[in-house]
């Protein structure tokens, strides 16, 4: 599975993805996901490493549960490598939603992870 999902102490939501990550995979890890976020506003990490890409033949663009989860979210960190910046943020639609998401290189996750939790 190119995605797992777990939930931390602290109130973290994680996102493990490696490989390369389905559609079908995706929308469920986020259906696993949504009751999580929509408890209270969460802070959403994501840790990619052995990132090989999105599957190409499938429809990304269907945006509802992204539309109905976002007001929930707090903030965004990404953990990955400096090739994978640009395209993870095109794919969180990085400065178009109403919270942060910010990028941290694989050497600084404790970072990511104390900016997320810092208010």
């Amino acid at each position: 599975m190119a995605i797992r999902l777990n939930y931390e102490e602290g109130g973290l939501i994680v996102f493990y993805i490696s490989g390369v990550l389905s559609k079908q995979e995706f929308d469920l890890c986020m259906s696993e996901a949504a009751p999580l976020i929509e408890k209270k506003e969460a802070r959403i990490l994501g840790i990619v490493t052995d990132f090989n890409g999105w599957e190409n033949d499938k429809d990304w663009g269907d945006l509802s549960l992204q539309e109905r989860l976002d007001p929930h979210i707090k903030k965004m960190a990404i953990v990955c490598e400096l090739e994978w910046r640009d395209l993870t943020a095109m794919f969180t639609l990085k400065g178009m939603r109403d919270f942060p998401i910010e990028h941290f290189n694989p050497e600084n996750e404790d970072f990511a992870r104390a900016w997320l939790l810092a208010d």
